[in-house]
């Protein structure tokens, strides 16, 4: 990942952190999905959103959440080359093979 993408990646995990030191839970997962939204064909980023998106559901005692992304993390893995749903959010709330629309303002960076 190279360039304005990255800067965009980057950016996205920096506003989750700055929301999760805020208390601000929803607001972090919503900078987690955009950041996976950006990653998902670059595995090593891919993985890395799906573990902040684990941590932040132990920290919110999510359990649904934390189970959900230790599957996500073992399948980002093996198949972020290979195939994924455009636009999917990462959230384990969403079917992990649901494409979705990619938001307006990150479509240009992919």
């Amino acid at each position: 990942m190279t360039g304005a993408l990255k800067d965009a990646y980057l950016s996205e995990l920096a506003a989750a952190s700055a929301a999760l030191q805020a208390g601000d839970h929803e607001r972090a997962f919503h900078r987690l999905e955009r950041a996976h939204i950006l990653s998902q064909r670059h595995t090593l980023c891919h993985v890395r959103v799906h573990w902040l998106m684990l941590e932040l559901g132990i920290a919110i005692d999510d359990w649904r959440e934390v189970f959900g992304q230790a599957t996500r993390i073992l399948a980002a893995m093996l198949f972020s080359r290979i195939w994924v749903p455009a636009g999917n959010t990462g959230r384990a709330s969403v079917g992990a093979l649901k494409s979705m629309p990619i938001p307006d303002d990150l479509r240009h960076l992919l």
